[in-house]
């Protein structure tokens, strides 16, 4: 089974951050009808999205065959400046895209201690869970990834944590527990390239398995499209003893 992770970059984000995908892609209609054509090319059987506005999930809607799982945050991003930038729909979500039927989705929620962070845990036809994340900076990500450990451990068979951690993966690993294997990509693209030097680490967007294997992980170019990289891991079912 393939899953990719990515954080697609909500455009009120770039523009708070400058980030420089947005001086590429001045056009945001642009912007995000070519993330959304290289989400609907890309082969995987379960697509995990972050950071997706609301004009971004329109134009997957319109495109992507797949059933899609939306959840909204409760805060709404805004500009921090005055700006010529206009939304239809500013809102932002996390997304799971499941290319096959069956699937339903368990649990989806924000953190407590931040209204723009949360996850999504759907378990799909095959028992496999999937648990797509954004968790925040800094301290409160310890307790967000202890919940996110535990509902990976409740799932009744293989369980995928992936998403955009904001933490190297020995950081997550640690604060996830035992038993849950990263899948490491052996290519040399970084998830969340840096443009400046930065204490923060260039590699904060996993993949974590509990219950099976992972046979490979790469990363994928972005082309500039977002800030981050699409992560890809194959995973591999656990065999009967």
């Amino acid at each position: 089974m393939i899953v990719v992770s990515w954080n697609v970059l909500h455009r009120i984000h770039a523009v708070n951050w400058s980030e420089p995908a947005i001086r590429q892609w001045t056009d945001e209609r642009t912007r995000i009808g070519s993330i959304a054509d290289f989400i609907a090319a890309t082969k995987a059987d379960v697509i995990c999205l972050q950071e997706v506005s609301g004009d971004q999930l329109a134009m997957l809607r319109d495109i992507e065959k797949g059933e899609l799982f939306v959840t909204r945050y409760p805060r709404v991003p805004t500009f921090r400046e005055p700006t010529t930038e206009a939304m239809r729909d500013p809102a932002e979500y996390l997304v799971i895209i499941v290319r096959d039927t069956g699937a339903r989705l368990v649990r989806a929620e924000a953190f407590p201690t931040d209204a723009g962070k949360g996850f999504q845990r759907v378990e799909l036809a095959n028992l496999t869970t999937v648990i797509n994340a954004h968790v925040s900076y800094g301290e409160k990500r310890t307790a967000q990834l202890a919940r996110l450990a535990v509902e990976a451990r409740q799932a009744p068979g293989l369980a995928v944590v992936c998403g955009d951690f904001n933490a190297d993966r020995a950081t997550c690993a640690h604060d996830l527990g035992e038993g849950f294997v990263a899948a490491v990509p052996l290519d040399g693209l970084h998830t969340r390239p840096r443009q400046a030097p930065s204490e923060k680490s260039q590699d904060i967007d996993h993949a974590f398995v509990l219950g099976g294997d992972v046979l490979e992980a790469s990363v994928l170019g972005a082309e500039g499209r977002s800030d981050h990289n699409p992560v890809r891991v194959t995973l591999r079912f656990p065999t009967a003893p």
